[in-house]
């Protein structure tokens, strides 16, 4: 096996960091103990505490003994822990040694040695805590702010607290369920239902989440104990499952809203470099403990580097275009779009490689962005510059310069990650020290500016000695003979596929990505090729990329995991029910989406032609075309036999949160960590890449999914289907964000018949939600954001659910009552025009005359309805149309009538 020892060590001060609180976990749900075991812990881990002189005191924070306890219980699942070498630490568990692994761990609030010390300073640093919060919260009784206690208080959402300062304590009203990762354990429930005072009922709620993770450890593979790295990412994912709504601090009268899992993965990332940084400096020993223990120069060095990765030019990545695009758009698309997934995470693992830094470092992803914490040392910055110079190097060479992932770094202090401004500073006034930013407030703000700076300066070009290169190589490696590919529209063809068809190599491995998405749920990165069929050409930054199925279906993998060659493992499938646990043994990356598969049903379908003028035939299992998802909303006629109704046309819906970057640098106010920034951007991301996708599944089954993460979502589908998913999409995110009307998206729909080149539709998709943000606000009515655009109209996402709903119910029961004429209908869009121009046209008051009149004629044509009938009808339609729908509505009501009409057409 190649051993990377600097690595492994690495990894062990994450595992440690890790677990610092596993005891948490298995106090709350009253493991079994050994009481004199359980004694001589707290004798070791816990600070004592006294009222008074005489008095005996009492150990708080026992759940440091615990932590020692239950690693006993998990020691079978976790890699090797013996040995002669178990650097950096001297043992594994070995009570009395000062640097064993399970000291390191348990002695966070009782530390004295360096790597105690280590661990207890990314502990503290994580939570934004200075010397002096940090000795409050350690004598503080064990109660939340909310006045439950350890066992009883359940996780509050930050999302219910943005830009909400001034909310008490006892108008929270929602938190997490406390149940393993999964569709429906995201969402916040109410507490007045839930969280009661029950000791015995929450501490068996605890039990059962303690032993579901006790089995899910049994479920790693035991073939990757042996590679720190490997494992180290599997137990991240599955240690996220198991606590991701397990309040992280219950004490000193602290807010429950980050969770342990936050908590942990952002003390690991911060111990593992603040470890390296001290290790390569030689810096080591006592003289080290006690700097970190005085917290004053010491917390003032930079001692971190935060680098972050930014794919930039996403959308003309996924959208280019050539002659062939449409015709294979179906699994072009969605191949494009996980390649980009693939790319962030695959530039991440090279910063992480070149680093010798474990998964757990990596402490953001998502859309296209990634955070890791290194040292801040020359070795991690010259590393850096290779890396950086290798990413352009093959973005240059692979996409001509269209894409690429851009790196930044960003030092920091432990002091810059305090979440509270220093009110000690003597030449502060109140007012000042009210109004100052606190010292991560302001790191988030160069971080910001840092990702600006990124965008701006693309490969470097004006100092980048590649950029003349990249000409040269297309000029080498064009074909006259193979031409341009077909599918981008612009790379030298290399690869023929068909006698007319020739494709660039990129191009050949996104289609051969959007086939095998369909066909396998796990991804394999290896430093040598498998030499499987299901690889990918093209190395990626230098490694080998294969889609496989599970481990014991193919019985060779573990030996690649023993001998270093495999790197990652990942699984990407998509969840099977709304409350399983979100775990299939191996770390879990949500970089699939939804993609509408061919079933029985849809070839009968094909059969009974619903599927008109489409020259592509459906194939079992394999991903519908967009032509297909076109007809879904097509349905039988009630009145003629083998005869569907309906119109053939796409709807591109495309989203994202608005004012983000303003949530994450203010929403939270003067409380905000580490920690918690982490956390909301996981918490954002899991609803577009673990709900949405079973929403798909579950209720809009013909949706395709371009793109969906980190904020922002792109899907093709059905017309009418996309509409209504737009309107479901808000209603659940309202209540994923606890009904908080300060977190919103906005929404762009795009209708159009099918065909059209897929950059089209980008580009249209890119217009509508454009206008569904109101970047030009005083030419509209209303407010920017929190809107939707759809059929041109823009418009408050209350009066599109109102439109697309009630309003489009009611016009369809009418029509069906009255028999209203598609002429009737298209004429009231006439009315429509003429109601808008009013105070410009003050003679087009006279479409209420004209809306009466053409009621009336229409009405007496039924000649089976007396004079009173006829009146009561009239009414009625006055009432919805004109009333409800044309004054109430105004343009807006085009919605309603156009979702009425492309319904009744053939």
């Amino acid at each position: 096996m190649i051993i990377n020892p600097l690595l492994e060590q690495s990894s062990r001060i994450a595992l440690a960091a890790f677990l610092h609180d596993l005891g948490k976990f298995a106090e709350r749900a009253k493991i079994p103990v050994n009481q004199e075991i359980l004694d001589a812990n707290k004798q070791l881990y816990c600070p004592h505490r006294k009222k008074y002189v005489d008095d005996k005191g009492w150990f708080s924070h026992v759940h440091a003994a615990y932590t020692g306890l239950a690693m006993d219980l998990i020691e079978d699942y976790l890699p090797d822990l013996k040995g002669a070498d178990f650097a950096p630490f001297g043992s594994w568990k070995t009570r009395d040694a000062d640097d064993s692994f399970i000291n390191a761990a348990a002695k966070h609030h009782k530390p004295e040695s360096f790597l105690q010390w280590i661990i207890a300073t990314a502990d503290r640093v994580a939570s934004g805590f200075d010397r002096e919060e940090f000795e409050e919260y350690n004598h503080g009784d064990d109660v939340t702010s909310t006045g439950k206690n350890h066992y009883t208080a359940r996780q509050l959402t930050l999302f219910e607290q943005i830009n909400k300062s001034g909310l008490a304590e006892k108008d929270f009203r929602y938190r997490y369920p406390l149940k393993p990762l999964s569709p429906d354990s995201i969402f916040p429930v109410e507490a007045g239902g839930y969280e009661g005072n029950d000791d015995k009922a929450a501490q068996k709620e605890y039990h059962d989440l303690w032993q579901g993770f006790i089995e899910a450890l049994k479920q790693m593979p035991k073939s990757h104990r042996n590679n720190w790295s490997l494992w180290l990412d599997h137990f991240e994912t599955l240690w996220g499952v198991y606590t991701h709504a397990i309040p992280s601090a219950t004490a000193f009268n602290i807010r429950p809203d980050v969770s342990l899992y936050d908590h942990s993965r952002v003390a690991a990332a911060l111990a593992t470099a603040l470890w390296r940084y001290h290790h390569e400096r030689g810096e080591t020993g006592k003289n080290a403990a006690e700097a970190l223990k005085d917290q004053q120069q010491s917390w003032n060095d930079k001692k971190f580097l935060l680098i972050q990765g930014d794919f930039f030019g996403i959308q003309d990545f996924i959208f280019a275009s050539g002659g062939e695009t449409n015709k294979r758009a179906a699994k072009l698309l969605r191949g494009r779009s996980f390649y980009v997934s693939l790319l962030s995470e695959c530039a991440a693992l090279k910063v992480l490689d070149a680093l010798n830094l474990p998964a757990t470092s990596q402490v953001i992803n998502a859309a296209g962005k990634f955070m890791i914490v290194a040292p801040n040392t020359d070795q991690t910055r010259l590393a850096l510059q290779q890396v950086r110079q290798e990413l352009d190097e093959w973005f240059l060479k692979h996409s001509w310069g269209q894409a690429g992932v851009g790196l930044a770094w960003t030092e920091a202090s432990c002091n810059d990650f305090r979440r509270h401004a220093d009110n000690r500073d003597v030449g502060a006034t109140p007012t000042s020290r009210l109004n100052q930013a606190s010292p991560y407030q302001q790191l988030i703000k160069k971080l910001f500016e840092q990702l600006e700076i990124i965008k701006n300066q693309r490969f470097n070009l004006c100092g980048n000695s590649l950029a003349p290169i990249v000409f040269k190589d297309f000029l080498d490696s064009f074909d006259n003979d193979k031409g341009v590919c077909k599918i981008d529209g612009r790379s030298p063809a290399s690869e023929q596929i068909d006698i007319d068809t020739c494709i660039s190599k990129l191009a050949k491995d996104q289609i051969e990505t959007g086939h095998w998405l369909t066909r396998r749920e796990r991804i394999l990165i290896t430093r040598q090729s498998l030499g499987l069929t299901s690889a990918l050409k093209i190395p990626v930054f230098g490694y080998h990329i294969s889609f496989a199925e599970n481990e014991e279906g193919q019985g060779k993998f573990g030996e690649q995991a023993r001998n270093g060659n495999l790197l990652r493992a990942w699984d990407f499938s998509l969840p099977r029910s709304a409350d399983q646990a979100l775990w299939n043994g191996y770390a879990r990356r949500s970089i699939n989406a939804y993609v509408p598969i061919a079933n029985e049903k849809d070839l009968l379908e094909e059969t009974w032609s619903k599927y008109t003028g489409i020259e592509e035939k459906l194939e079992l299992d394999a991903a519908k075309t967009l032509n297909h998802l076109a007809c879904g909303d097509r349905k039988p006629d009630p009145l003629r036999e083998d005869t569907w109704q309906g119109i053939s046309a796409l709807s591109t819906l495309k989203g994202d949160v608005d004012n983000l970057g303003t949530i994450f640098q203010s929403g939270l106010g003067d409380d905000v960590s580490f920690s918690k920034t982490a956390a909301l951007s996981r918490q954002i991301n899991a609803f577009f890449t673990v709900y949405l996708p079973w929403l798909c599944q579950t209720e809009y089954r013909e949706s395709y999914t371009v793109f969906a993460g980190g904020d922002d979502f792109f899907l093709i589908g059905p017309w009418l289907s996309q509409i209504k998913l737009a309107g479901r999409m808000r209603q659940a995110f309202q209540k994923y964000v606890a009904g908080n009307p300060e977190v919103h998206f906005s929404a762009g729909i795009s209708t159009t018949k099918p065909g059209l080149p897929i950059t089209q539709l980008g580009d249209m998709a890119e217009d509508a939600l454009e206008q569904a943000k109101a970047h030009n606000p005083e030419k509209l009515a209303i407010a920017p954001k929190d809107a939707v655009s759809c059929f041109n109209q823009r418009m408050f996402w209350e009066e599109f659910q109102a439109l697309t709903g009630k309003r489009r119910e009611r016009l369809q029961q009418l029509s069906e009552e009255n028999g209203l004429s598609t002429g009737y209908v298209y004429g009231l869009l006439n009315l429509i025009d003429m109601a808008e121009k009013v105070h410009e046209k003050p003679e087009n008051a006279i479409w209420h005359s004209y809306f009466a009149y053409r009621t009336v004629r229409m009405l007496e044509r039924n000649r089976q309805l007396d004079k009173d009938q006829r009146r009561r009808r009239q009414a009625e339609l006055a009432e919805e149309i004109a009333n409800a729908g044309i004054i109430r509505h105004g343009g807006n009501y085009r919605v309603a009538l156009f979702c009425h009409l492309y319904q009744q057409r053939d």
